[in-house]
């Protein structure tokens, strides 16, 4: 079991430094965009105006949704596996820490899993899990969220493994929250009805 587990290890880093050196000037200043969470907040004040746009006065529980979906997987990602596995990040480990590009900072000291897809992934699957009225657009969100993952392994924080873990936890978040959800929409929708 433990050979496995290195072998893995081993063929996460070889997989991680091959996709870390495909970098030129402009890729590292469109990464560094693409990766800062700050540049997707009008992302995120366009899927509010959707919701409400699409739902009316039903938004606020399909936000609320979003919301906990996106908390869920952050604290599952931060709060529990990267104290609990302690895998340091490629640019912190000391194995092949002096060979990593790094783009901007390293961030903390632990990768295992990435907070950054399990979000993403997380939104993205709980965008098209909305019930009835699926929203035209949401499906683009899965590559967005593949993107934006991937910008951890280009910037040198995230191994290939942190990312997979990462969208797994977002996903599971998803569902998890999905059936509560699903069962409050359904109550409110009868109550509305009741009171027409």
């Amino acid at each position: 079991m433990n050979d496995l587990i290195q072998h893995s290890i081993s063929l996460d880093q070889t997989l991680f430094l091959w996709l870390n050196s495909k970098h030129t000037a402009w890729t590292d200043v469109a990464m560094g965009l693409i990766t800062n969470k700050f540049t997707w907040i009008p992302l995120y004040v366009f899927m509010i105006f959707s919701l409400w746009r699409q739902f009316g006065k039903t938004a606020a529980i399909h936000v609320l949704f979003l919301i906990g979906v996106v908390a869920l997987s952050d604290q599952i990602a931060s709060g529990f596996f990267k104290p609990f596995f302690m895998r340091p990040r490629p640019c912190h480990d000391p194995m092949i820490g002096s060979l990593v590009h790094l783009v901007s900072g390293c961030g903390g000291p632990f990768g295992f899993v990435s907070s950054h897809a399990s979000t993403s992934f997380g939104l993205a699957l709980a965008l098209n899990l909305l019930p009835s009225k699926p929203l035209s657009w949401s499906k683009w969100l899965y590559l967005w969220a593949f993107i934006y993952s991937y910008s951890r392994i280009y910037t040198g924080v995230h191994y290939p493994l942190d990312i997979v873990g990462g969208a797994l936890v977002g996903v599971f978040s998803a569902l998890f929250l999905y059936f509560p959800f699903s069962y409050l929409n359904k109550r409110n929708q009868s109550l509305s009805e009741r009171n027409h």
